[in-house]
């Protein structure tokens, strides 16, 4: 699908183009072998194109916070401080071009990058005057997007070298490099994507195997990384999290479907035997790379309560790992606010409100903290995500 044409990579008028300096040779980011992924703020007043931007970039790779105008940017920006703003033209309040030059003028926002969209008639010139790094025409492909993306990111490091290095075999290393860079970046990316095609196969059988299931997953997993973003951010630098926020109830696939689909409560040993699909899910996923670490845990853990009453091994308190206590505030919040066959889905402020008052009974009350200051980010997620379905 495209949803972007053109990239023209920009320099402001006034600044002239640096000598040659063999001591400061350009090489691609320090994101290709990050210590955390790169923060990018996504600046649209259409949902519906800023859940297409979101799906582009690879949540495994960037951070993403997205915003409806460049008041709501500006806000997230200082607070956030993005590498990089993918930023439309037209928004309602103050333009894009205008909200362009305060990123870059205004030393509070930290002076990221800024891929301005636009579907009108900006010129290179008035990007250029607005001191954007790239104007990025619609309709692009997401290729395009991420071509613009990886222009400006790798434009960050400087290699050092020794004096003695000729300018020559210096360019030579440091253009043989970066295409060897590129080639990784292209391959890891191929990966990604045969790992995401894996993990949508055992997500559409999953949804096969149980109609209440359905969006389930793709919805949980987004309340699940917000939730984490407001908890522990560094959680999410390992990627093997949001496959496990997928997957968490793959073991389902081995439950029979008299007991998913049943309409009233379930009878004591239909409940043991519904308990057992976090050990199913568990020993379907050991030993596959792309769940390894985190994302295991999810699977195994997210039935499990703070006050040690819940399955399979009963874990309490801090015993239960981080990113499972997280996401059982996320999958509960789905639960409640979806309708299942033994019971109608209640309102969203239902919901949330029993979700603060299972604070330090089912949940982790400083999970349940986090979850109060998002929720209503979370319930923008939700409708746009039911707009999208």
């Amino acid at each position: 699908m495209l949803f972007g044409r053109t990239s023209s990579l920009l320099r402001s008028p006034h600044e002239a183009l640096p000598a040659f300096d063999p001591a400061a040779i350009s090489l691609p980011t320090a994101s290709i072998w990050p210590t955390g992924r790169q923060r990018i703020l996504l600046v649209d007043d259409d949902p519906g194109l800023r859940l297409l931007l979101r799906t582009t970039l690879a949540a495994d790779e960037y951070a993403i916070e997205e915003a409806g105008s460049a008041e709501e940017g500006s806000e997230l920006a200082r607070f956030w401080q993005p590498a990089l703003v993918v930023l439309d033209v037209n928004l309602p309040g103050s333009s894009g071009l205008a909200f362009c030059r305060d990123l870059k003028e205004r030393s509070g926002f930290g002076f990221p990058h800024v891929v301005l969209l636009t579907g009108g008639e900006t010129s290179d010139e008035e990007a250029r005057a607005a001191g954007a790094d790239v104007l990025l025409r619609k309709p692009f492909s997401p290729l395009d997007l991420m071509g613009a993306i990886d222009s400006v990111l790798q434009s960050e490091v400087v290699l050092p070298t020794g004096a003695e290095a000729g300018s020559d075999q210096l360019l030579a290393y440091a253009r043989d490099l970066r295409e060897s860079v590129q080639t990784e970046r292209a391959q890891r990316r191929l990966l990604q994507q045969a790992y995401r095609q894996t993990i949508s196969t055992l997500t559409d059988a999953l949804e096969a195997k149980s109609r209440a299931t359905g969006h389930h997953g793709l919805r949980v997993q987004r309340y699940a990384v917000e939730l984490t973003e407001a908890v522990e951010p560094r959680l999410l630098d390992d990627p093997s999290l949001e496959y496990g926020f997928l997957l968490h109830d793959i073991g389902k696939i081995g439950i029979p479907e008299a007991i998913l689909e049943k309409r009233g409560a379930l009878e004591t040993e239909e409940r043991r035997v519904m308990q057992q699909h976090p050990l199913i899910g568990t020993e379907l996923l050991a030993g596959v790379p792309m769940l390894e670490g985190e994302g295991l845990q999810v699977v195994r853990s997210h039935h499990e309560r703070w006050d040690g009453q819940g399955y399979p091994d009963g874990l309490r308190g801090e015993r239960i790992p981080p990113v499972a206590r997280i996401f059982a505030v996320a999958d509960t919040l789905d639960a409640m606010t979806t309708d299942r066959p033994y019971r109608k889905r209640c309102k969203w402020e239902q919901a949330v409100d029993e979700i603060l008052r299972e604070s330090g009974r089912q949940f982790d009350p400083n999970v349940v903290r986090a979850f109060a200051t998002r929720a209503q980010r979370l319930r923008r997620t939700q409708l746009e995500l039911a707009k999208s379905a």
